[in-house]
């Protein structure tokens, strides 16, 4: 990986899922703007906040797919990052283990 570059895999649950009333929404109904967690794979020398193995948020519409040995990822740059969920920040008692 190169400068300031994530490599992510995507959470599998793309397809249909459930709304909070119990309602199925299939995968291919139109919803507004929505992003996406996915979990970090590897990571440039220049990138600071993020580590292999942390997820975090994205939009799904600013990305370039990439597949290596048959797995599909999504490359993004760290400035398009939105959100990172890292067990690494939860074990210091009073964080929530999330990060803006």
């Amino acid at each position: 990986m190169l400068h300031d570059r994530v490599l992510v895999r995507q959470d599998a649950s793309e397809g249909e899922r459930r709304s909070g009333g119990g309602i199925l929404i299939p995968a291919t109904a139109q919803v507004g703007k929505r992003l996406a967690w996915a979990e970090v794979v590897a990571v440039g020398q220049n990138v600071r906040t993020v580590e292999p193995g942390d997820r975090v948020l994205y939009d799904p519409e600013e990305r370039a797919e990439v597949e290596v040995r048959g797995v599909p990822y999504v490359l993004l740059r760290e400035r398009d990052l939105h959100a990172v969920a890292a067990e690494r920040i939860e074990v210091s008692g009073e964080a929530t283990g999330l990060y803006l």
